[in-house]
């Protein structure tokens, strides 16, 4: 896809969220079904169908899905697309790129050995490893607009308000 393809694909979608600003709001929506014979979660979406559950450093066999990695996945996925987007848009022309995201965390906040210890990723890094012939100021923008319009980074650097409620069913 070349830039004006891009902005062809979204001009009537910009169009329509002009005029309608409401039209551009979507509830984003994902479950998953608890399995009884372990400590594991069921996903399923319209693209897969698998089981999420312990980290081997917590106490995992490392079969299943783990969340943080999968929290590190959707970043990879969203900063991955958002950059070839970006790229496209100002037609700036890559060989290769290859998106790195690691996260820190202790298992001793999760496992609750250590009340200090905060649960859950304390530190993430993410990388772009470009081959392109691209001047380092074309590099150092298309960085800082995948960074501001990756919806998944955003997210991470300005958390919303998390809601958590229990809802009794099938009494």
């Amino acid at each position: 896809m070349n830039a004006d393809e891009l902005r062809q694909l979204q001009a009537p979608l910009k169009a329509r969220y002009r005029d309608d600003p409401a039209a551009a709001r979507h509830t984003f929506r994902a479950e998953g079904h608890l399995t009884p014979q372990r400590p594991a979660c069921r996903i399923e979406n319209r693209f897969a169908r698998f089981d999420a559950g312990l980290h081997p450093a917590a106490g995992g066999d490392g079969s299943e899905a783990c969340s943080g990695d999968m929290l590190l996945e959707a970043l990879v996925a969203c900063a991955g697309v958002t950059f070839n987007v970006v790229a496209t848009a100002m037609a700036v022309p890559w060989r290769s790129v290859r998106v790195v995201v690691e996260g820190e965390g202790d298992f001793r906040g999760t496992l609750g050995l250590a009340r200090d210890v905060p649960v859950g990723l304390t530190d993430i890094r993410m990388r772009f490893e470009v081959d392109s012939p691209a001047s380092d100021e074309q590099l150092a923008t298309l960085l800082r607009l995948t960074e501001r319009y990756c919806v998944i980074a955003q997210t991470l650097r300005h958390p919303p308000p998390l809601q958590t409620t229990l809802e009794r069913v099938g009494r």
